[in-house]
């Protein structure tokens, strides 16, 4: 190489990364046909990483603070381009910088219905979202699987990825049946707990380290939450008898309202009355419904009061002048004192 061409070659003498734009995860410092100058700074602050790639192969990685690049500070790169023969001279890699920082409140959902396993209910449509929030930890597990040689790769890009895992991970570890709905629903922080522990080493395999995972919300679809809504109301009845009593005595007034009275409704309550006792016997854990009772035969008519028939005769006898007063009044003293006792 010339002297003149040595001179018009530009170098760098500092590299670093302001992250002057939210959200960038990788960054590539613009090399273009500039090379780094030996002995050039390199600065990367809390919170980053930076990397350097030489001929498509990662050389070094280096962690906060500023660094010399010298060949005491790139070990590797001073290998694979043999610095201890060309001691002083420029070099060109690519230098890539990473953003550690904690990524927080990111929003995860289910957009549509996942299919689970439930021991309550065999299998339930469900939806869940929550929150999530991690960083990047291995930078040269990122680079490889996931940034790779991009000018820029964003947050927007990578959590796209990242839902679609929560769900399958969620969808997996909620569909294995181990954790009923109705437990699943009412302890949202263990059923979180147990998505995290699977998400952990799936976020792992693409260099990131999965902080912390939430579900704030499990529902189901509106069908099935009728029918567990009903059950709860069955369940809050308790005793089917006594709430079947309950009712006929509040219908009882209102039936006294209406056209026929209670005569309108007296044959129904004998066949209501067993058929609340059916039902109650039916609910009771280890006990089969027995069979409804055969219709009760009509009861006898009553027979009539003997000293009540012996007043009317009586009465009738005076009105026809049959008896006098004074027989009507003497008999209807005996008759009443045998009733009185």
């Amino acid at each position: 190489m010339g002297l003149g061409s040595f001179i018009k070659k530009q170098f760098i003498d500092i590299l670093q990364w302001t992250e002057d734009t939210d959200g960038v995860l990788a960054w590539r410092h613009p090399m273009e046909d500039f090379e780094i100058q030996y002995g050039a700074s390199l600065t990367v602050r809390e919170s980053q990483m930076a990397v350097f790639v030489d001929e498509g192969k990662i050389a070094d990685v280096f962690g906060p603070g500023t660094h010399k690049l010298t060949t005491q500070t790139l070990p590797v790169l001073t290998y694979l381009k043999n610095w201890d023969k060309l001691f002083e001279s420029p070099f060109k890699s690519d230098v890539y910088f990473f953003s550690t920082r904690l990524q927080l409140g990111r929003k995860w959902g289910t957009p549509q219905p996942v299919t689970i396993r439930d021991q309550d209910f065999g299998m339930v449509r469900l939806r869940a979202f929550g929150m999530y929030s991690y960083k990047l930890a291995d930078v040269k597990k990122f680079h490889t699987e996931i940034s790779g040689t991009r000018d820029q790769y964003t947050r927007d890009e990578l959590e796209q990825q990242l839902r679609n895992l929560v769900v399958s991970t969620l969808t997996t570890t909620l569909g294995s049946g181990a954790v009923p709905f109705l437990d699943m629903a009412g302890n949202q922080l263990e059923a979180g707990n147990q998505v995290k522990a699977a998400l952990v080493s799936v976020f792992d395999q693409y260099g990131l380290a999965l902080d912390n995972f939430a579900i704030e919300n499990i529902s189901l679809p509106e069908e099935l939450q009728k029918a567990i809504d009903t059950r709860i109301s069955m369940g809050m009845i308790g005793n089917m008898g006594t709430y079947t009593q309950y009712q006929t005595a509040q219908a009882i007034p209102l039936a006294a309202q209406n056209e026929g009275g209670l005569a309108g409704m007296g044959a129904g309550l004998g066949a209501g009355l067993q058929i609340g006792q059916v039902m109650a016997q039916a609910l009771q854990p280890g006990q089969a419904a027995p069979q409804a009772a055969a219709p009760a035969a009509p009861a006898a008519p009553p027979v009539a009061d003997e000293n009540e028939a012996r007043l009317l005769k009586l009465k009738g006898m005076l009105d026809k002048g049959l008896i006098t007063q004074a027989d009507f009044d003497t008999a209807k003293a005996e008759i009443i004192k045998k009733m009185i006792g």
